[in-house]
């Protein structure tokens, strides 16, 4: 029987998979969950997709190219895109089962690690061995982030069910640098769709507008909003609350409020798990320090924990803009200003994705979150009730790391290993120093983004300047085609039904 999913603000029918994966955001505003969270199997029945370290004669890859040397690899032979994917399918299965045949998923995840440039699709490299700290990277698909590794299969899934249903949608999104460029990427030259991504004006570094903008699909429509991160979902969401433009223009969304994209992060934790268990010799549990900005990236290492996954420990790292670790001391969600910083992806005051934490923590109490989020926006601060705020303490944990703290993680972190992080994964391995708990539980930071996508801020902090890939090297040479629009919704709207408008009918 397939899994349903229920909105986390309880008025939007409950919708299958293929639904939920076309909708995006439920129709009362909700976010989509599964009605039950489904077991992981056992550890011990599939050990395929650990990117496990070791060592061996394999020789690292330039460190200006590559941002950090290539981990050695085991002595049996790398796991590889094939094992990544296997592991994939056994994790997400549960999730898309009735929805989609078996072998066709299979085909479709299998399709989507082969666009990535290393082996073992999010390998694992030692930090600091002595304290068993790692750094999962996962950074290597195509645009050089986190996102690619859930949008490239995401993409594909799109294309399958609107084949399947003789049907072409118009997403929308919002990105505060990453997202965007992977979700084109994933969607370009597609002939069911079209893509509007919304960026905040001057407010992401270069590379990252430029991988968005220097993309000539003609599906492909990049808008820089006059605002914040915040202002540009807030235009997204708004656009989706609109029932008849909604519907006018079958509006679907890529983005981490897509339950598709937290399904496919979930196992990244599976497999850095499996990993460290392997080269413990143990199979205890496992901490991760993710550097967070609209919560869905680490809120996948919770669903993998609902699933089964033994962990110790979620760190949770800030920026200067660092409502949520606020929120996890205090169980008070207080808005401030956005401050831009050298970490623009975290740039971000309201989560999305914490919504479903909340539902959870609320014992799926849509009402009460919808209450609660209504106060929010209204007053800008709002508490956690009591029993609520009780079932943070065990599991998760936040730390603020600031703009020179950032840098201090970068040069530290160059001298000690030779590698070179960006700054948001700086704030992860910050973070990490800070807040964990037990120094006998291994950690596993999570590196979200390739250093070369903010090269100034890695000079600045390590004396070094990566290089972009050889796919990307003449990316500062590629002509941009970008709108610059008010944080205005019926503006934006317009620009969105004229683009749809040309291409349906052309």
């Amino acid at each position: 029987m397939s899994l349903r999913y229920v909105s986390t603000r309880g008025q939007a029918p409950e919708l299958a998979f293929a639904d939920v994966l076309l909708a995006g955001l439920a129709t009362d505003g909700g976010l989509y969950v599964p009605d039950e969270w489904p077991a992981l199997a056992a550890a011990n029945e599939s050990r395929a997709g650990a990117g496990r370290p070791g060592c061996d004669d394999s020789s690292p890859a330039s460190e200006e190219q590559s941002g950090t040397p290539t981990p050695a690899r085991s002595p049996s032979g790398p796991p590889g895109q094939d094992s990544y994917a296997a592991t994939a399918v056994e994790v997400m299965w549960p999730f898309v089962a009735g929805q989609i045949d078996r072998e066709a998923f299979e085909t479709l995840t299998a399709d989507a690690y082969t666009t990535f440039d290393h082996p073992d699709v999010a390998p694992l490299v030692p930090l600091d061995e002595d304290e068993d700290l790692w750094l999962m990277e996962l950074f290597h698909g195509p645009t050089l982030a986190f996102k690619d590794i859930a949008l490239q299969l995401v993409g594909r899934l799109f294309d399958h069910e609107l084949a399947r249903r003789g049907e072409r949608v118009t997403i929308v999104g919002a990105t505060s640098g990453d997202t965007g460029s992977a979700a084109i990427e994933a969607c370009r030259d597609r002939d069911a769709l079209d893509i509007f991504v919304l960026h905040p004006h001057g407010r992401v570094s270069e590379v990252q507008r430029r991988q968005m903008t220097t993309v000539p699909s003609a599906n492909v429509h990049n808008i820089a909003i006059e605002g914040s991160f915040d202002d540009c979902q807030d235009l997204v969401k708004a656009m989706f609350a609109d029932e008849a433009f909604r519907h006018r223009h079958r509006l679907a969304a890529v983005n981490s409020i897509n339950f598709a994209r937290v399904m496919a992060q979930i196992v990244y934790y599976v497999v850095a798990a499996r990993a460290v268990a392997d080269v413990s010799g143990s199979g205890g549990p496992v901490s991760f320090a993710v550097p967070t900005g609209n919560f869905g990236n680490v809120y996948a290492g919770y669903a993998a924990q609902r699933m089964g996954l033994e962990l110790s420990q979620l760190v949770v790292g800030s920026n200067t803009n660092d409502i949520l670790t606020r929120f996890l001391a205090s169980s008070r969600l207080e808005i401030r200003e956005v401050v831009p910083t050298m970490s623009p992806s975290m740039d971000i005051q309201v989560s999305s994705n914490l919504e479903r934490l909340l539902f959870e923590l609320y014992d799926r109490q849509g009402a009460a979150i919808a209450t609660l989020l209504k106060w929010l926006r209204a007053t800008g601060e709002a508490d956690l009730a009591p029993e609520a705020a009780a079932g943070l303490a065990p599991l998760w944990s936040g730390a603020r790391v600031d703009e020179a703290q950032t840098l201090s993680v970068i040069g530290d972190v160059h001298r000690r290993s030779g590698l070179m992080i960006d700054p948001h994964t700086a704030v992860g391995v910050g973070a990490a120093a800070t807040a964990r708990r037990d120094p006998d539980t291994p950690l596993v930071v999570l590196a979200t983004a390739h250093p070369a996508k903010f090269p100034e801020a890695v000079e600045r902090g390590c004396g070094r300047r990566p290089l972009l890939p050889d796919h990307l090297a003449d990316l500062h040479d590629r002509p941009e085609r970008c709108s610059v629009l008010g944080n205005d919704l019926a503006a934006v709207q317009r620009f969105v039904a004229d683009r749809t408008r040309t291409r349906g009918e052309g």
